[in-house]
């Protein structure tokens, strides 16, 4: 008889992998997707994919428009700070906004959670966000992905991505082609940074020693952090019903780029957007944001939604119409601008100066 010793057992386990623990978290969130069922989708889990029925959500002839996205390096702020319930809104948001601009209604999501070791009370906490993003906007949680990837990620750390469908009646896509000299802009107010531009936030907050855990400098009844980790808001239930009335002519979700790189991507290429900076009034978090990094103008223009979140171009006999029924729907409107001939490009007029994205942005986009 040999007295060799056995080769060693290995189990995915050991590697670092629960399947036990994957399966206990998608049970736990099982009722957070049920809770977002509407009308083509009953949001259950647990199937290698999911179903949606387009006729019984109404729609006749629909063109079907997809988007996917991230949340950034806010999801960092999220971790280090122990604010893990409501990333998951700006990883729906960063989404949905995307559809509502090509005049889409969001009717499906499905996200993807990566970590190094799962963490199935942080993981639910995010996964409980993003269902609640589901239903600000409307759209099913019908399925993801938790991947649990040993030596990819520090311990703590997670990651986000998020893919989702909507749907337009064909003729009734938003696509730029409507918009006129003429055309009045109005921006919807953001409800702070959003999920843009967070690598210069953090960086920063690392310069300059920010206690995030106080109150901020500009509104000692909330803390910093509250203020950097508020969720980008939702604009796809007050805009859906506009955009269906034809009194739309374009939208644009102002993220990465800002207002200088965004406008133009809705614009016919003999029209320009100008803008008045002096419009509205910056948000006070923006104004600590450019005080903190004595950041130029332009550069905050470009990286900043500078209190703007989405852009409307509609023609001049609607601006009243439209602006009632946003405000009615729970969105503070301003008058911002509007478009003239001109190359395709957007022009940012502030107090004493302009910046204008036409040359740069055809040579960026378009070269």
């Amino acid at each position: 008889m040999s007295d060799k010793p056995s080769p060693k057992s290995y189990s995915y386990a050991q590697a670092g992998v629960s399947i036990a623990a994957g399966n206990a978290l998608v049970k736990a969130i099982a009722p957070l997707a049920k809770a977002t069922a509407r009308p083509g989708a009953d949001a259950e889990l647990g199937g290698f994919g999911g179903f949606f029925d387009l006729k019984a959500a109404g729609y006749k002839d629909p063109l079907l428009v997809a988007a996917n996205d991230g949340v950034g390096t806010k999801v960092k702020l999220a971790i280090d700070y122990d604010r893990h319930d409501q990333i998951g809104i700006d990883l729906v948001a960063m989404c949905v906004n995307d559809l509502i601009v090509q005049g889409a209604e969001p009717l499906l999501f499905l996200d993807y959670f990566a970590t190094g070791k799962l963490d199935s009370g942080i993981a639910e906490r995010v996964v409980a966000g993003i269902a609640e993003g589901c239903k600000i906007s409307g759209c099913a949680l019908i399925g993801g992905e938790t991947a649990e990837m040993p030596g990819m990620y520090a311990a703590g750390d997670y990651d986000l991505a998020g893919f989702c469908v909507g749907a337009v009646e064909r003729g009734e896509q938003l696509t730029g082609d409507k918009v006129a000299e003429g055309d009045i802009l109005l921006g919807l107010a953001s409800s702070g940074v959003h999920s843009n531009g967070y690598s210069l936030v953090r960086r920063l907050a690392a310069d300059k020693g920010w206690k995030l855990d106080r109150p901020a400098l500009f509104d000692a009844d909330r803390l910093l952090i509250d203020h950097l980790i508020e969720p980008t808001r939702i604009y796809v239930k007050s805009l859906l019903p506009v955009i269906r009335s034809g009194r739309i002519h374009a939208l644009a979700h102002i993220t990465g780029g800002g207002l200088l790189e965004n406008v133009p991507r809705v614009l016919p290429k003999h029209l320009h957007a100008r803008i008045d900076a002096g419009a509205w009034e910056q948000p006070r978090l923006m104004a600590f944001l450019q005080a903190q990094g004595n950041i130029e103008p332009e550069e905050m223009a470009r990286t900043f939604n500078c209190g703007v979140g989405m852009v409307l171009a509609v023609a001049a006999d609607d601006v009243a119409s439209v602006q009632a029924d946003l405000e009615a729907a729970g969105e503070t409107v301003y008058v911002i601008g509007g478009i003239e001939a001109g190359p395709r490009g957007c022009t940012v007029q502030g107090a004493d100066e302009v910046w204008s994205s036409r040359g740069v942005w055809e040579a960026t986009h378009f070269g």
